[in-house]
């Protein structure tokens, strides 16, 4: 039998009282909602240490807003806080960990973070830019950044901005973040998440606005991408509101998953693994409404869906062989959900 631990963020707006934690048991197919795993405000988004030791979550508290840090416990996965970086204003929307760096992207006031993180998971201060990019969309009056992830290599970190329509390379230095490069897309795209593929070559963006995917040839010395392809996460037919949201790739990237919100959907896209293009394959609907994030289990044999309006985790088998979905007859209650992340 092999159990799969993960933790969720959430709003705490109504119900939640801050980050969950679940289990995947693969033999029966079933998701254990197993409780309260941090009491905080807000932590919509958290990241997992490489060495799988600490977490690091978005945190409010009161009018101030930053990073958490925790331990966690490695037989129970219970999680002791162990440092706290919180400044005046909103708190951010993305973070990321990666070696002894930690980023976070602040929608609201437009910023990239970076902090510095000790041997003992603590973080350090963070350095901050603030950007000032704007777009025709009615949600593009000044710049959001939605994301802040890393290279491949570690060696540049890479801000989407939602508000200005622009994927900016930085890179980490010692003084903090030195811009290196800004990829101009679509205008009204609002670009959102970022995910490579295994070899490294290639990335794909999703923009929340537009619902499309943009394939990406990366070029790994000047830290600089061009747009291959720009493919739509929804149907044509479709025609009221969509926030594209989550995309995630499989290890062998042969296949890549965009999650919709108001289709409610995951879309599923074939990779041509010579090209890099993407193939729709279908479109599976997420069981709830608003599916705000989504993770692939280690064994890739299952994807969970956060649905955040209806607050329900949702379970589907995904086949090896065609990345096809099938939703199963388990899922679990999670007030306001977002993030999703497996141990």
């Amino acid at each position: 039998m092999t159990i799969y631990n993960g933790f969720a963020g959430t709003y705490t707006r109504q119900s939640s009282e801050g980050m969950y934690q679940f289990a995947l048991d693969t033999e029966k197919g079933i998701l254990k909602n197993k409780g309260l795993a941090a009491r905080v405000q807000n932590p919509t988004y958290l990241t997992i240490s490489e060495s799988k030791e600490y977490v690091y979550t978005v945190a409010q508290e009161g009018e101030q807003g930053g990073v958490n840090a925790y331990k966690i416990h490695p037989e129970t996965y219970a999680l002791e806080q162990i440092s706290s970086q919180l400044e005046e204003g909103a708190p951010p929307c993305y973070v990321e960990s990666a070696g002894n760096m930690l980023t976070a992207a602040n929608y609201h006031k437009g910023s990239v973070g970076m902090f510095r993180v000790a041997e003992n998971g603590k973080t350090a201060e963070g350095s901050f830019v603030t950007h000032n990019g704007s777009g025709p969309h009615e949600r593009q009056e000044k710049s959001h950044l939605h994301y802040a992830g890393f290279s491949p290599c570690k060696g540049y970190i890479f801000a989407c901005d939602l508000g200005g329509d622009e994927v900016i390379t930085y890179k980490p230095t010692e003084a903090g973040l030195e811009h290196v490069a800004t990829l101009q897309l679509k205008e009204a795209s609002g670009p959102r998440h970022l995910t490579f593929h295994p070899n490294g070559d290639y990335a794909f963006l999703i923009s929340e606005l537009s619902s499309e995917i943009a394939v990406l040839a990366y070029d790994a010395e000047k830290g600089t991408f061009t747009v291959d392809q720009y493919i739509k996460t929804i149907p044509a037919t479709f025609t009221e509101t969509n926030d594209a949201s989550a995309i995630k790739i499989t290890s062998d990237g042969r296949f890549l998953y965009a999650g919709n919100r108001g289709h409610n959907s995951v879309a599923v896209f074939e990779v041509d693994q010579e090209t890099m293009e993407l193939t729709f394959v279908e479109h599976v609907a997420s069981g709830g409404e608003w599916p705000r994030d989504f993770a692939i289990d280690p064994s890739e044999s299952y994807v969970v869906v956060s649905n955040q309006h209806t607050g329900n985790v949702v379970l589907f088998t995904r086949d090896k062989t065609s990345g096809k979905l099938s939703r199963t007859n388990s899922e679990v209650d999670i007030p306001e959900v977002v993030c999703l992340k497996f141990m």
